[in-house]
């Protein structure tokens, strides 16, 4: 462990995101002090695979904790523990002998499984696979990614014959690459997202990994989210080893983060895509189809469950505008630009770029806009992309409203919200009309890696649970909309990603 220090200690939290790779710092009062950030490579081929490369997000983990020291001389001396945030779903291989990948991870937004998905062998088992996991099948989900691996790349089959495979999350592979292969481990929040946990027991399902072709003598061990996962000093980056004592889901880290740890209360994280996610307890509890289950986390052996649905493009639609249609040069122009369009306009833009995530799981839908007319302009397309991400979040959050109430009895008040679109004035309230809930925005956007770090200092004895019950808010926006307006907008919408799915389906 690292020596006592004489002045106040540092927590490092590090967020390994679908986009890039940040190190936030935070001081002994919980805190956000500092932070640095390093994209990495989207690798997308032209049967739209999406892939990033392992050993760049390695090296991008480290680099970016070097850059952050940088900033000042004392904070190498300081840090006393991270705590790890990871994107969700996307999945690698690496030989157990060297931690030398066998292929680049495919990332979640990937849907290369779904033919293996839709075999009617596979089809047959949904509703073992949803009583089992918790989640809906889905090639969104890490099991039908591993399946593609292990039957497309001959290098990783072969590992497997020689009992020389790992395969796990990007949670996995961070903690065997930091420890030089001294850990091979996952934790709950990662492994119930794999499709091939049981949710009930916390161990990975034989079935499960027979019927997607995953050896599970490759899989890591499954241990608490707030464990002792080793020690790192960042290749070099630190004079000294720190104890990496937490590891989470990205958006489940947010939900700590958030301080959601009684049952019922809600976050939303608006990343690339986005996690609509409610804590519901200690008990998995019955939900609707177009929602799942999930674990929040486990901490000193007691589990918390999550209601959970997730979308496939919130504010990546705002780096599609960017990147890709060339119709803004920076996300913060949206703001702007949908606040000066036509109110009279009702274009709809359905981002299902890679299907449709939450709450219809459908890879085939595609893309769509629909009622354009000679009022719409660049910027009454830019309101409608900004308006998908608050219409997929209000879908999402009104099935688990519905779910929790009849099944628990809980009822959602108000709706805490992260991650970098928070700071769109236009998008927040239109949430809350949409969704016609109070929305508090934090302080800091931060919260999948501020919540990592947070764990792991409590786990480190730095911090307690009280940090969590501190009011963070920075803004808070109530419903403004008539109800009347309100169900016009939300049944153009439906109608909207009809269409989106019926032109997918080829009919």
């Amino acid at each position: 462990m690292s020596e006592v220090r004489e002045f106040e200690p540092l927590v490092l939290g590090i967020d390994q995101s679908t986009q890039g790779t940040k190190a936030l710092l935070l001081d002994a009062k919980g805190q956000l002090i500092a932070k640095c950030s390093r994209p990495h490579r989207q690798i997308i081929n032209d049967l739209g695979y999406v892939e990033h490369d392992l050993n760049e997000i390695a090296h991008n983990v480290c680099e970016v904790v070097r850059d952050l020291v940088s900033q000042d001389p004392s904070y190498a001396e300081r840090i006393n523990c991270v705590g790890l945030s990871v994107q969700r779903e996307t999945v690698g291989a690496w030989r157990k002998s060297t931690g030398e990948p066998l292929y680049h991870a495919i990332v979640w937004q990937c849907g290369r499984g779904a033919a293996f998905v839709a075999q009617e062998q596979v089809q047959q088992e949904r509703d073992y696979i949803r009583k089992t996991t918790g989640l809906e099948l889905s090639e969104f989900f890490s099991a039908a990614k591993i399946t593609w691996l292990m039957d497309n790349v001959p290098e990783i089959k072969a590992a497997a014959e020689a009992k020389d495979l790992c395969v796990g999350n990007i949670d996995t592979f961070l903690v065997y690459h930091l420890t030089h292969g001294e850990t091979f481990a996952t934790e709950p929040s990662n492994a119930s997202r794999t499709q091939l946990m049981n949710i009930n027991t916390l161990s990975w399902d034989q079935k499960l990994c027979d019927l997607f072709h995953v050896d599970m003598a490759s899989l890591p061990p499954i241990k608490d989210s707030d464990s002792l996962f080793g020690y790192t000093d960042f290749e070099g980056a630190l004079p000294h080893k720190i104890a990496i004592h937490a590891a989470i889901g990205d958006s489940q880290g947010a939900l700590f983060g958030q301080g959601c740890l009684k049952s019922g209360q809600t976050k939303t994280t608006y990343g690339t895509g986005s996690s609509i996610m409610m804590n519901a307890g200690d008990q998995v509890i019955a939900c609707k189809n177009g929602i799942v289950n999930s674990v929040g986390w486990r901490r000193g052996g007691n589990t918390t469950y999550v209601l959970e649905g997730n979308i496939n493009y919130s504010a990546g639609v705002i780096s599609y505008l960017k990147d890709d249609l060339g119709l803004i040069s920076s996300p913060q122009e949206t703001e702007e630009l949908a606040l000066a369009a036509n109110p009279k306009d009702e274009c709809y833009f359905v981002p299902a770029l890679s299907g449709l995530g939450a709450p219809h799981f459908n890879s085939e839908a595609r893309g769509t806009i629909v009622g354009m007319s000679r009022l719409t302009t660049k910027k009454e397309l830019v309101r409608a992309a900004l308006d998908s991400i608050a219409y997929q979040v209000t879908d999402v959050v009104e099935l688990i409203r519905s779910s929790a109430k009849e099944s628990a009895g809980v009822d959602v008040t108000v709706l805490s919200v992260d991650g970098g679109a928070t700071s769109n004035r236009y998008l927040m309230q239109l949430q809350a009309d949409l969704l016609h809930l109070p929305l508090k925005v934090p302080a800091d956007a931060e919260l999948s890696g501020m919540g990592a770090a947070i764990m792991a200092g409590i786990a480190h004895g730095i911090y307690t649970d009280e940090l969590l019950a501190q009011d963070r808010t920075r803004a808070q926006y109530v419903p403004q909309m008539d109800e009347a307006t309100r169900t016009h907008k939300l049944d153009l919408w439906h109608q909207a990603v009809a269409t989106a799915i019926h032109h997918g389906s080829g009919k």
